[in-house]
């Protein structure tokens, strides 16, 4: 079963405080993230992850009458929380990706301290048969 593990940061212009964060502490966060991602390649669970740029940098498209994309600038200020990254595991069970999302959340902030970030966890859907 795969599912998707959303890192959702909270509101801002995407940096969530981490501009702010000493160079060690950043260091810390990515060394994390660098080795969670391989200890879930190794594991075979691991079929894809990214960070995202910040929210300012996103747009929203839309289809348009004239066959031309409707391009503008998105997601809005008054979300809450921005997708900041994401993984796609190839897991046994839900209670699998749980455990996976419970790690990331856990990824040092500040001072070394988990940061909790909230991950949602959906499930990828396939097609349906023929």
């Amino acid at each position: 079963m795969k599912y998707m593990l959303m890192m959702n940061a909270p509101r801002g212009s995407g940096d969530w405080s981490v501009v702010n964060w000493s160079a060690d502490d950043f260091k810390a966060h990515i060394a994390f993230m660098k080795d969670f991602a391989e200890q879930l390649g190794k594991a075979g669970e691991l079929v894809g992850a990214e960070g995202l740029a910040s929210p300012d940098q996103a747009k929203v498209v839309r289809a348009s009458k004239s066959g031309a994309p409707e391009v503008s600038d998105g997601p809005f200020p008054e979300a809450k929380e921005f997708l900041a990254g994401y993984w796609i595991v190839d897991v046994e069970n839900p209670q699998r990706a749980y455990a996976i999302a419970a790690r990331a959340s856990a990824a040092p902030g500040p001072g070394g301290v988990a940061m909790n970030m909230p991950i949602e966890v959906r499930e990828v859907m396939s097609a349906p048969p023929q």
